[in-house]
């Protein structure tokens, strides 16, 4: 078994360093997908012992989140939030700001992969109709995404997943990471702002395109469901049964069709987090998978402190993908404290804005930018992207070796 499990799984983190595979238009969901079946085809994995691999609470939560988005998607908001951003009045420096700002908090509570996706190509076309250069907002727009979804445990996919194993709590992790989160959305608006001052010293024309209405009356309902999941995530229920049921309560509607919303899910997403659990669950009953922990506590390198933490997740999340990382580290690491789980979330959330493909957010942007004609290449993201994760992450690991979350030795 051991013969199958260790090539296929060091294949599949290849493939999501790689992000897909030279001659075929596999992307890392389908790499993830390839492995799994090949580990069945094989039996390395029997069929029921998927279930044992699978975080299924987890899926279930992320699945939920994102009917809850999808309501807001589905009533208009999304575009009419894109639209009031690229024609917003005053300078660029002040649109910038308000990209920054909006898009960071609305990554906390609503996923920001999905933020990134709905706000990335109407902001792109609308900041060139206004004779600015779109590049500067779309960079902070990715790194104000990441900033703010490391303020919750619901910000994103690690977060989500880091949060389910180790059961945060959803306010104390607030409190714990909110501040790294919040000082990270500043540095991302000061960067840009510097680095791109004469692109931004340029006062944008007035806007001469009506903002698209939305309905206001489902918006309000997404509203109401998200407080709703804020009020159940207080309490002892479990969080993803609860976000289960908000998901359900919007389904049952009388304007917007449930298969719609059903559609929306982003279900590559939940496809590569289902693969990734059964490739790394399978890795993590190998021998190997323990003697790999060992010789870590052996050689000091055990991620319990922030100068191991940090730089190996830095490394991690921009060469395979802040996900996999965290995954492929929980599955080695079964008793991880609590103040490394908040260090996991803040510092491989961060760590996502150093290059455009450390993190899906960027990459969203990006591509999401290009159907617009904007193109958001690798040198100018990492123009500023490694300037504000070094400063971010600097910022990060002060917080939470301050606070005592973590050990910085």
């Amino acid at each position: 078994m051991q013969d199958v499990i260790l090539p296929v799984f060091a294949l599949i983190y290849l493939g999501m360093a790689l992000g897909g595979v030279p001659g075929l238009k596999l992307d890392r969901s389908g790499i993830a997908l390839l492995g799994v079946v090949v580990l069945l085809a094989t039996g390395a994995v029997p069929v029921d012992r998927i279930g044992h691999f699978v975080d299924l609470p987890t899926l279930i939560l992320l699945f939920a989140l994102m009917i809850v988005s999808a309501q807001f998607s589905a009533a208009g908001f999304y575009d009419w939030m894109a639209h009031k951003l690229a024609d917003a009045p005053g300078s660029s420096r002040r649109l910038l700001a308000l990209v920054v700002a909006v898009a960071g908090f609305l990554s906390a509570i609503l996923a920001n992969d999905i933020i990134a996706f709905a706000v990335a190509p109407v902001l792109a076309d609308g900041i060139r109709r206004r004779g600015l250069d779109p590049r500067p907002f779309l960079i902070g727009l990715a790194g104000a995404c990441n900033a703010g979804s490391a303020m919750t445990v619901i910000g994103n996919p690690q977060n989500i997943l880091i949060g389910q194993v180790g059961r945060l709590d959803f306010w104390r992790y607030i409190v714990a990471c909110a501040p790294a989160g919040l000082a990270a959305m500043a540095i991302v608006f000061g960067v840009v702002a510097l680095l791109w001052r004469r692109e931004l010293a340029v006062a944008p024309k007035p806007a001469d395109e009506a903002v698209p209405p939305f309905d206001r009356r489902q918006t309000a309902k997404g509203a109401i469901a998200l407080v709703a999941l804020v009020a159940l995530f207080a309490t002892p229920f479990p969080r993803d049964i609860g976000a289960l049921v908000v998901a359900a309560a919007l389904l049952a509607s009388r304007r917007l069709s449930s298969r719609d919303l059903v559609g929306s899910v982003d279900w590559h997403l939940l496809l590569l987090f289902a693969c990734l659990f059964v490739a790394t669950g399978a890795f993590a009953s190998l021998g190997l998978a323990t003697d790999a922990m060992t010789w870590l506590v052996n050689h000091g390198l055990l991620p319990d402190r922030l100068a191991v933490m940090a730089p190996l997740l830095t490394v991690a999340s921009n060469l395979i993908g802040n996900v996999p990382s965290v995954m492929l580290i929980l599955s080695l690491w079964h008793d991880a404290p609590e103040g490394a789980m908040y260090g996991m979330a803040v510092i491989s959330t961060l760590a996502g804005n150093l290059l455009i493909v450390g993190s899906l957010a960027n990459i969203i942007v990006a591509e999401r930018a290009a159907t617009t004609g904007v193109r958001l290449g690798f040198a100018a993201h990492a123009k500023s992207g490694i300037p504000i994760t070094i400063l971010s992450l600097a910022v990060a690991i002060a917080w939470l070796a301050a606070r005592g979350w973590m050990a910085m030795l």
